[in-house]
């Protein structure tokens, strides 16, 4: 019988990141930010997890 070989976990790949060009998406629950007063759409990078946010 063959050897199983053990499948890896995914890394997250920084290469781009790293370089300034993120994979953003938009999170769908709309936030409001309290002391600014206004609603902000916050972003996340599917590559590295980094989050923006937005005020709009």
């Amino acid at each position: 019988m063959a050897t199983i070989l053990p499948f890896r976990k995914p890394v997250k790949a920084k290469g781009l990141c790293q370089h300034g060009f993120h994979k953003w998406k938009i999170r769908q629950e709309k936030q409001f930010d309290v002391q600014q007063g206004k609603l902000v759409t916050v972003y996340r990078c599917e590559r590295c997890d980094e989050q923006k946010v937005k005020a709009h």
